[in-house]
């Protein structure tokens, strides 16, 4: 039903654009928690678990991306795998120091949340390299 209404309302839908942005921003950081939490908790060392909890977050936007045709964000200059990766890595740390899963969990949420806000507010990007080329092009 949502892909029906977004197709046959699409200038209407796409005005939701910063709605969207911010819902998709707060999943990346509930399912990157919820994922590094279900990996430790199955025993997983600390680096893979940060790595499986910034995969299920991203891999929902990689799925929405793919059906809408669009290239991933996570292909993209956008911050988006690192925001995931700071809020797993948050989860991860409060494991590693023994502390109860609910405060590292909250601080990696909203961690990975402020991140990925500011980044798009403030169009916030990673680096991309250049070939050596087109630097010399430039110059």
């Amino acid at each position: 039903m949502a892909g029906l209404t977004t197709f046959l309302f699409h200038p209407k839908v796409d005005r939701l654009r910063t709605p969207i942005l911010v819902f998709d921003a707060a999943g990346l950081s509930l399912f990157a928690v919820s994922g590094s939490q279900k990996s430790l908790a199955l025993g997983m060392e600390p680096v893979p678990a940060m790595l499986l909890g910034m995969l299920t977050g991203i891999g929902g936007g990689i799925v929405r991306d793919v059906l809408a045709n669009e290239i991933p964000l996570v292909l993209r200059a956008e911050l988006y795998a690192v925001a995931a990766l700071a809020g797993a890595g948050v989860v991860v740390a409060g494991d590693v120091y023994g502390l109860p899963p609910l405060g590292p969990a909250i601080g990696g949420a909203f961690l990975c949340f402020t991140i990925r806000m500011l980044a798009i507010r403030r169009g916030w990007r990673l680096p991309v390299a250049t070939p050596e080329e087109d630097r010399a092009r430039t110059d």
